[in-house]
């Protein structure tokens, strides 16, 4: 019809034969590697994420478990060896797999069958491939999406928690508007951290009990103790109650980072300092390393230290 119509052809010469082996031909010098290091790390991350989504979403399609270790082991061993052969870094495709997938394939085979089939239009029946229409390749590319789009994460984002809907929505936006996978893993990772570390500082409790004779006060610890939750686990102490005795008893409790060990040091040296005497017991493996690495309050002379901690 003579319509001036883009092709594959026009975007590039496609290769006539199969790759061969050589070395990159770069200056393998600091400055080389301070131009590829940024564009290298953002590749792996994006690479390694969108493989282990792949990797999960398969494994429900299927209802089989996959090694995700070995996965990632497997895309960097191909990645580093592919630059020998003049190729570019990849990763697992989740619209192609999802189709792979549908179409009927299950095991490896369908993976080396798409891929030698790949190289055989490419290699063979390149000038064909190059006489097809860009606007073919859309269309091809629009109905994958349509069929790998879950159209129900829209409904459900009115009876999803808010969270969760906040960060799908932040994550798609920022992809949408810097076309960087990177960057959108990076708020969604960044929100879900902030968001779950809210969630958990709430699940603190503390309650106390006096012994019969009135001389002992016994503190039930039970949650996560760290940086969000110090606070909350500070506040549940009464320091001007005349006791001759404290039992904080964290048997129920995790102790994750400096600001709950300072906490902890906090409450034991105010109750010393009013006259009581204090006892720590319950103190799992890994708080207790903690604990005795930064702690304060069980070692000498650190009543002074209590405003600096």
């Amino acid at each position: 019809m003579g319509l001036d119509v883009r092709r594959v052809g026009d975007l590039g010469e496609l290769p006539t034969g199969v790759p061969f082996l050589h070395l990159p031909q770069v200056p393998l010098t600091l400055e080389t590697l301070q131009i590829i290091f940024p564009y290298a790390a953002t590749m792996a991350v994006v690479g390694l994420l969108e493989s282990l989504l792949t990797a999960t979403i398969i494994d429900d399609l299927t209802d089989t478990g996959s090694d995700k270790n070995r996965e990632c082991r497997g895309q960097g061993i191909a990645n580093f060896a592919t630059g020998f052969l003049g190729g570019m870094g990849g990763c697992a495709m989740i619209g192609q797999s999802v189709i792979n997938v549908k179409s009927g394939g299950r095991g490896r085979l369908s993976a080396l069958v798409a891929g030698s089939f790949l190289l055989f239009l490419i290699v063979v029946l390149g000038p064909w491939v190059a006489q097809i229409p860009m606007a073919a390749l859309v269309a091809v590319m629009i109905m994958v999406s349509i069929g790998t789009f879950s159209w129900s994460s829209i409904r459900n984002l009115r009876t999803h928690p808010w969270s969760s809907s906040v960060v799908m929505v932040s994550t798609v936006v920022v992809v949408v508007a810097t076309h960087d996978l990177a960057r959108g893993v990076l708020v969604g990772v960044l929100l879900s951290g902030i968001f779950f570390a809210r969630k958990v500082a709430r699940i603190v409790a503390v309650r106390s009990v006096l012994s019969e004779d009135g001389r002992t006060r016994t503190y039930d610890v039970q949650g996560q103790i760290f940086f969000a939750s110090a606070d909350t686990f500070s506040a549940a102490f009464d320091f001007k109650e005349v006791i001759e005795h404290v039992v904080i008893d964290v048997s129920q409790a995790h102790f994750w980072d400096i600001s709950a060990v300072g906490a902890l040091d906090r409450a034991v040296l105010k109750f010393r300092r009013e006259g009581a005497q204090v006892e720590v017991i319950g103190l799992n493996a890994a708080s207790a390393t903690l604990v005795d690495r930064f702690g304060l309050h069980d070692k000498d002379g650190v009543e002074l230290q209590l405003g600096a901690h």
